[in-house]
């Protein structure tokens, strides 16, 4: 009988007889350390995945894997920048590397499915190309039931709640980082966590459509953020959480729990 959703949490007998089941299921959050403006910590999208996880667990009868922590680079159009005071990041074999084991330890344990859900923006190719690479791998040694899906969360928000969200327009996902979406699911989840008298209130960036090598910081606000968050709320927030948990938990029951 499980106690908590949290695979940490567990003790091996319990998890074992979870994967003797036949369907073990297991969500692994993903995200980065890194900055996300003067109002809101560095561990941000670690913290999202993994609430989502837990969320979307309840729902669809699985297990939360520790959280990757550590991400892909910042990039200047989508994350203020890997120069950026607090980023900490992985090289893209990092992370390939390590999605890939530790998929593989998972399928090792019994579990046959994995779900990655995604909180940073610049994980997405690396972790497809780990979880690629497990699947084949595990087919070789003779799991050929394994089975991996990867998501991103914002990309279970649909034009009904953007419309709520963002009621004089949406900007895109690209300048969102530390700007509304982000800060609303913060203020619903840990508002703690968040200090809005220090929200910058600056107009959204406009990224130039190429990059440069080195990174000029001139070229990303001074704030880190890529757009303000002066519209979060908590409410805004709880709308948010609920679509995008719905969502995911549909998506993964259909693909995963048939």
């Amino acid at each position: 009988m499980l106690t908590t959703r949290h695979l940490e949490d567990l003790d091996a007998q319990t998890y074992q007889e979870y994967t003797a089941t036949g369907r073990g299921l297991v969500l692994l959050p993903t995200g980065a350390t890194e900055q996300h403006g003067p109002h809101m910590p560095l561990g941000v999208d670690a913290m999202l995945a993994r609430a989502v996880c837990a969320a979307v667990a309840d729902d669809v009868d699985a297990l939360v894997a520790p959280a990757f922590c550590y991400g892909y680079k910042s990039q200047p159009r989508s994350g203020g920048g890997n120069h950026r005071i607090g980023t900490t990041s992985l090289s893209a074999q990092a992370l390939i590397l390590q999605t890939h084991d530790v998929v593989i330890e998972l399928f090792r344990h019994g579990i046959r499915k994995v779900a990655v859900v995604n909180g940073h923006f610049e994980n997405y190719q690396f972790l497809y190309e780990g979880l690629d690479l497990a699947v084949r791998t595990a087919r070789l040694l003779g799991m050929e039931d394994s089975r991996a899906m990867l998501l991103s969360y914002w990309d279970h928000v649909d034009d009904e709640t953007l419309r709520a969200v963002f009621p004089d327009g949406f900007h895109g996902w690209d300048i969102e980082h530390g700007g509304v979406l982000e800060t609303s699911l913060m203020l619903r989840l840990h508002p703690e966590k968040v200090d809005m008298s220090r929200a910058p209130t600056h107009p959204p960036a406009e990224p130039a459509p190429y990059d440069i090598f080195p990174e000029h910081p001139a070229r990303t606000p001074i704030s880190g953020c890529l757009s303000s968050p002066a519209g979060a709320t908590a409410e805004r927030g709880d709308l948010l959480f609920d679509t995008v948990r719905s969502g995911i938990s549909r998506a993964i029951s259909a693909e995963l729990r048939q």
